[in-house]
Parts: structure tokens; C-alpha cells; sequence
């Protein structure tokens, strides 16, 4: 088998996360409440907004829109994936953020109700239709399973940069890893 660094790294931080998910959920414990990722994220504390001043975020759900903002810069600059993206860069490049705000909500949202929020839903397009070309016009492509790696190996580094334990980024994975099957179409 022929892994990257990155991949091995990934893989192995994904199945850390999952050991630890698996191992917090079998184990039987007394206290009435299992904490859920999206409570380790800072859960329903609310903070104030960075990007709109005067304005009141879930801690949790910041925590989440930091690595997904940062995860779509991160994946714009990566040629190997980027190309499925070309209408929001386009449309980036020509000061339109309305594609890149609507892609942040959407991903932002699915992660965060996926991680237990429990303030959102997810109103975004279903994970195969969201990534079919014949039901997403703004995608350009279907997704291959090294395609899908490398969209991970991305998210894992925007979770580095916003500073997510391994714990933390291993659940991300499993919460990603959950649609694969869906996501990757070629």
C-alpha cells in the first residue's frame, strides 16, 4: 500500500477518534448526560462573533465555522481538489462571497448537527445530490475516494491551525467519514 504522509497521519488520527468515540460511548457510566463533540467544541456558551460584531454565536458553532472557513481556503488552494470548485473561486475571484457563505452555512451546519448540536438543523442538499453534478449544477465532477482523502487531509489541517486536539479532529473524521460513501461517486 502506497500511503502519503499525509494519508498515514490522517488515517491514523481518524482511528484514534473513532477508538475514542467507540471507547466514550460503549463505556457505562452513571452520569446522566454523554458529552457530545459539539459540547468539547464549547457547546451552547454563547460568545460573541468574530465576523459580525455585536452579534452572539454557540461556542460550539464558532468552533465549527473556523474549520470549515478555513478548511474551503485551505481547499482552494489545493490543486488536486479545487477543481471541483471552480464556480465558487469564480466567483470568489470577482468579490461574490455569496456561494462561499451559503457553502460555510451548509457545511457548518451539517458538522454541527451531525456533532450534537442541537440549536441547528441542516437544510442543505442530501451528501449525494450535494455532490453529483446532475443535481448540483456548482459542482464540477464527481468525487473519487482519493479525492475524498485529500478533502480530509484538508479539513485535518484547518483543524490543526484552529487548534483541535487529536481527540477532537478523530471525531470531526468519523462525523466526515460517515458520508464518504455518498460523497465519492467515481
Amino acid at each position: 500500500m502506497n500511503w502519503s504522509k499525509k494519508t498515514a497521519v490522517a488515517a491514523i488520527v481518524l482511528g484514534l477518534g473513532f477508538v475514542a468515540l467507540m471507547t466514550t460511548s460503549c463505556s457505562k457510566s452513571s452520569s446522566p448526560a454523554k458529552m457530545t463533540l459539539y459540547d468539547s467544541l464549547g457547546g451552547t456558551v454563547m460568545v460573541n462573533d468574530p465576523a459580525h460584531s455585536g452579534t452572539m454565536i454557540e461556542k460550539g458553532r464558532l468552533g465549527i465555522r473556523s474549520v470549515v472557513d478555513s478548511a474551503i481556503f485551505i481547499i482552494a488552494g489545493d490543486a488536486s481538489i479545487n477543481v471541483y470548485f471552480k464556480t465558487l473561486l469564480a466567483e470568489v475571484g470577482t468579490g461574490n462571497l455569496s456561494g462561499f457563505q451559503l457553502l460555510s452555512k451548509n457545511l457548518t451546519d451539517f458538522i454541527a448537527v451531525a456533532a450534537g448540536a442541537k440549536d441547528y438543523t441542516y437544510g442543505g442538499k442530501n451528501m449525494h445530490d450535494a455532490h453529483n453534478p446532475t443535481g448540483n449544477p456548482r459542482m464540477n465532477g464527481t468525487a473519487t475516494s482519493a479525492d475524498f482523502t485529500e478533502f480530509i487531509n484538508d479539513v485535518v489541517k484547518s483543524a490543526q491551525k484552529n487548534g483541535l486536539s487529536s481527540m477532537l479532529i478523530g471525531q470531526v473524521g468519523v462525523v466526515l467519514n460517515s458520508v464518504e460513501s455518498q460523497v465519492v461517486q467515481r
